[in-house]
């Protein structure tokens, strides 16, 4: 008589009992040998939720300090949100006689393009080696529409976590061009706007905490597959954008153009060249982000401009700096490279010529190396200077426009 070869029993006391060349196994040894494989998978995988190692605020600003230059003021707000999120959470996960719960603080950051906004959020998610992921919100659209459902946000979160649910509701979700997907008015739309507020309406479920059906392999192409629940409620969303414009709106709020005897008195102090310090949720309001989303994004800080102070210290300074990886580079190839000291100033003042912030700092040095990253390796040279006349010769070939779309 047929039997289990794992646990003995008869055919007929199973559901079902599969055979294989040598042996049979039935449907409890099978969903039993299933969840043994999903332990092994967890104690295996990449992210240990249960290990985070969570820094004071002090020591996350430190981290951040060598990887990002500057933005003090934005190190230190990302520094207490992600402190008191990641306390938050483990403060869960013990039972506390009150009934206080405390909520989650998702940061939304506002900033001109180049200043470091998602190098911010990458390095948080370094430091914690949690699943992170970036979702860029111009290609999100109401369900049904064409574009990306809001759900494909957390099947992007489930890939980098390897389907691991548990880490990945545990990650933090970086949303690029945040500012894309705001109305074009200050009033509810009449007619509908299936990229803007249509998007913002989808996002709330999200960020305020709940459980989501999420398609694995993200769309809704294909219907039969089975959806996986996973509650954002532990979940840290981090929100950027450049807000072009928006500084109109803090100046019209801040009155910079009174008139009359009381006009210098009230407006000495506000420093015109940079209005975006003084952001504050009603310019977010007007520039056409609704009020809720608005509400669960309590954490606002931005990002100062660059001067060139700053991105001649991004050239060098952080771990990662752009100037640290062509040298080594050309050191995998036996290549000794070395950037003469007024090179990294010509890069710089390309850089704020075109107005292309930290980002323009690697596209004008791709450009002007390009030509000895492709020749070099198949030659016998083994040391390259960079003088400020070679940088010029390769920069003069390059178009603005190429510069800009790099």
């Amino acid at each position: 008589m047929d039997k289990c070869s794992f646990c003995g029993r008869d055919k007929k006391d199973t559901n079902l009992l599969i055979a294989g060349i040598s042996g049979h196994i039935c449907d409890s040894c099978i969903e039993q040998a299933y969840e043994i494989v999903q332990e092994e998978m967890k104690k295996n995988s990449e992210f240990d939720v249960n290990s985070i190692k969570l820094l004071k605020p002090v020591e996350i600003k430190k981290f951040l300090d060598s990887y990002v230059i500057g933005q003090e003021d934005a190190k230190k707000f990302i520094s207490v949100a992600v402190y008191n999120h990641y306390k938050r959470l483990m403060q869960s996960n013990r039972r506390e006689d009150d009934d206080i719960e405390i909520e989650k603080s998702n940061i939304i950051l506002v900033g001109e393009t180049g200043t470091g906004k998602t190098l911010l959020a990458r390095t948080i998610a370094k430091m914690l080696h949690v699943p992170f992921t970036i979702v860029d919100a111009t290609v999100l659209t109401e369900a049904g529409y064409v574009g990306e459902d809001i759900e494909s946000i957390l099947t992007r979160l489930l890939q980098v976590a390897d389907y691991n649910v548990e880490a990945a509701e545990k990650g933090i979700v970086f949303i690029d061009e945040i500012d894309k997907i705001a109305r074009k008015g200050d009033n509810p739309s009449i007619t509908r706007d299936v990229s803007g507020e249509g998007v913002q309406q989808g996002l709330l479920k999200l960020l305020e905490g709940s459980v989501v059906n999420v398609p694995p392999q993200g769309g809704r192409k294909h219907p039969d597959q089975k959806m996986i629940p996973v509650n954002t409620k532990n979940i840290l969303f981090i929100c950027g954008g450049a807000f072009d414009g928006i500084d109109k709106k803090i100046a019209q709020r801040l009155n910079t153009k009174v008139v009359g005897y009381t006009a210098t008195k009230n407006t000495e102090r506000i420093e015109r060249d940079n209005l975006l310090q003084y952001i504050a949720p009603q310019d977010l309001k007007a520039y056409g982000l609704i009020p809720e989303i608005i509400g669960r994004l309590p954490v606002l800080t931005y990002l100062h401009p660059l001067d060139r102070t700053a991105l001649r210290n991004i050239l060098t300074e952080p771990k990662n700096a752009i100037i640290k990886q062509y040298l080594k580079l050309f050191k995998i190839d036996g290549i000794e490279l070395k950037f003469e000291n007024d090179v990294m100033d010509y890069i710089v003042d390309k850089a704020i010529e075109f107005k292309l912030g930290a980002r323009g700092l690697r596209s004008i040095c791709e450009h002007i190396m390009i030509d000895a990253m492709y020749e070099l390796p198949s030659t016998a040279t083994n040391k390259i200077v960079v003088s400020k006349k070679y940088a010029e010769e390769k920069l003069e070939k390059v178009s603005v426009k190429k510069l800009k779309v790099a």
